[in-house]
């Protein structure tokens, strides 16, 4: 829209018809898997939570299959190890021709079992995240990737602001918020709530609920839930044992069985088990911008 136009876009009906978003390829449904997406503000731990239920649904003997969607590809080196090859960087070595690729080209096994995909992204300023997702879901279907996946999680970089970054929603089952109890990360959390709602007009997404990460408190958290009508399904404190299990590129299953340590694990695995057993479809009514600057900004 140029600065002359006096029409908005069209925000309703259809993926693709109308609106800014990206149309699910009907090809790349994912069938048979419980699949969920992690959202939240950039830097708040969403690959640690990710990484750690992955590994707690594996220790529940799931089997269990996590993609980053993010271009710094970080999400899965906690699983293991290491910095793995992104799909897109895969895919650019034999110039875009996914036929010439083997499933181990870009598929790693981590903690566990737990199956480890980078699906990258477009270099800055081009391109669209959705495309990336699109593909690598292709990918995964083509070479029978997803037939003896019981668990998908989908890691997905910082805030939702447009719609190739929320292309994850269009596959997932029940979208999980990560948070802090401070008003930036509630503030994005209050957008993503926007955005699960928005997709779920055209597809089976659902919110789960949120977990609080690296807080002492939820006050702030529950004071937000409670007014929108949103759940907190779990909270991993701030604890250093989580910073040091980054540094280890270990997941908290790893790391030496110190109290701190089997608790947050314990607190994984409840949240594991939470997920697989179905959580109520939420449908929070997000705040405009003005009511949650009242309800949590300063004096």
């Amino acid at each position: 829209m140029s600065p002359l136009d006096r029409t908005p876009p069209a925000l309703r009906g259809a993926d693709g018809e109308g609106s800014v978003q990206v149309h699910q390829d009907e090809s790349a449904k994912i069938e048979g898997a419980k699949v969920f997406s992690v959202y939240g503000k950039g830097g708040i731990g969403k690959s640690t939570t990710s990484s750690n239920l992955s590994a707690a649904f594996s220790m529940l003997g799931k089997r269990v299959l996590q993609i980053g969607c993010d271009p710094k590809h970080d999400s899965t080196f906690t699983l293991t190890g290491t910095l793995v090859p992104t799909v897109i960087d895969i895919l650019k070595e034999v110039d875009f021709h996914p036929e010439e690729l083997r499933a181990e080209d870009f598929v790693f096994d981590g903690f566990n079992g737990v199956k480890c995909v980078e699906a990258g992204g477009p270099p800055a300023g081009t391109g669209c995240g959705g495309y990336v997702v699109g593909q690598t879901v292709k990918l995964l279907k083509q070479h029978h990737l997803l037939d003896d996946t019981d668990v998908v999680i989908f890691d997905v970089l910082g805030d939702v602001v447009c719609g190739g970054f929320a292309a994850p929603l269009q596959h997932a089952d029940r979208a999980l918020i990560v948070t802090a109890n401070d008003f930036d990360s509630i503030y994005a959390m209050n957008r993503i709530i926007a955005a699960v709602q928005a997709k779920s007009a055209n597809y089976k997404v659902r919110l789960a609920g949120c977990v609080a990460n690296r807080s002492k408190d939820t006050d702030e958290v529950d004071r937000y839930c409670k007014t929108v009508g949103f759940n907190r399904i779990a909270h991993m404190p701030d604890l250093d044992a989580i910073r040091r299990s980054r540094l280890k590129k270990k997941t908290l299953f790893e790391m030496p069985d110190d109290e701190e340590v089997v608790q947050v694990r314990k607190e994984y695995i409840r949240l594991a088990e939470t997920l697989w057993n179905g959580t109520e479809p939420l449908a929070p009514a997000p705040l405009p911008d003005r009511e949650i600057f009242e309800l949590l900004g300063f004096d």
